[in-house]
């Protein structure tokens, strides 16, 4: 049983990569072993909470970290565990959808637990807003598992502060965090603030005030897509990309660290302390993560915003 909390500073290991193909190919040894390195990479950098979801590889990701879990005696006690639940998979008889009911919510979870081979989930998140949920099923749902013992604590992920209070209007505990797409390329979480009040505003789709509210309720920030699939650090496409790839390489050779590190950095810097799930399951990539989980950002006012300012590809209004 995890005794490590979710809700400090740090950085979070996604496993949406392990298991092998989005498909229902079985894995095999290779896929426990490759799981088995990029775990113990995470753990090398210092890394302890591992974020899924029940989707992952259909499945798998969840499975084969089970296996890892389970020729590890002893890991279980030093990590925490915290996956998702609410998305149903198109298959060959419908179209993907959302599912939040209380009745699917308790199924999804006994599925998760079978497969990571486990008996609690440390964190639960709702992974998509379901529009027919009813905020009472869903609450009732979560309060019994709670009582049960199976999770001990729920967020959400991709969810407006008025969707996050909608819910926690009828739980009597808190929800404790909100995973949220943020990174140096997807940035509208912090333009929806500047740009107020300029014509910008209106192509900024962003909820404005959820940052600000989770932080004022306590609700933990977690940033998916942290790396920006490596745009910033080999993989730019754009001009803005090309000059952020070169600034963030320049900072980090004046730093002492690596370029994902300056690219996570970037986030944590922010006052409202997010923490970057990195989602590769290349082991050196990984350990390239290393000073973002166990150093204190140290970019300054001036560098933080000569990141974004670059990144956005044109001044602040």
């Amino acid at each position: 049983m995890s005794t490590h909390d979710v809700t400090p500073g740090g950085v979070l290991y996604g496993c949406m990569g392990l298991g092998g193909g989005w498909d229902a190919e079985p894995y095999g040894s290779r896929e426990i072993d490759e799981a088995a390195e990029a775990v113990g990479a995470a753990l090398e950098s210092g890394i302890t909470v591992f974020d899924h979801a029940d989707i992952y590889r259909m499945g798998k990701a969840e499975a084969v970290f089970g296996e890892v879990l389970a020729r590890t005696p002893g890991l279980r006690e030093r990590i925490v565990l915290q996956t998702k639940c609410g998305i149903r998979l198109a298959d060959e008889e419908r179209r993907g959808l959302y599912d939040l009911r209380g009745e699917a919510i308790r199924r999804q979870v006994a599925g998760s637990l079978e497969r990571l081979r486990t008996d609690v989930i440390d964190v639960l998140l709702l992974h998509r807003p379901d529009p027919l949920a009813d905020p009472r099923d869903v609450a009732a749902a979560l309060t019994s598992l709670r009582a049960e013992g199976v999770v001990r604590e729920f967020g959400v992920s991709n969810m407006s502060a008025a969707q996050i209070a909608h819910l926690q209007a009828h739980l009597d505990f808190p929800l404790v965090a909100n995973q949220l797409e943020m990174s140096l390329a997807r940035r509208d979480w912090v333009e929806s603030g500047v740009l107020l009040n300029t014509p910008a505003a209106v192509d900024n789709g962003f909820p404005h005030g959820t940052v600000e509210a989770c932080v004022a309720r306590g609700v933990r920030l977690q940033a998916w897509g942290a790396l920006a699939q490596g745009r910033f650090t080999g993989r730019a496409s754009t001009p803005a990309e090309r000059a952020t790839t070169a600034l963030v390489a320049e900072l980090a050779e004046r730093k002492g660290t690596t370029p994902e590190t300056v690219v996570l950095w970037w986030l944590r810097r922010h006052p409202a302390g997010i923490a970057p799930v990195i989602g590769t399951a290349n082991p050196e990539r990984i350990r390239a993560c290393r000073d973002a989980a166990t150093r204190e950002p140290e970019l300054t006012h001036e560098e933080w915003y000569e990141l974004w300012v670059t990144a956005r590809g044109a001044d602040l209004p």
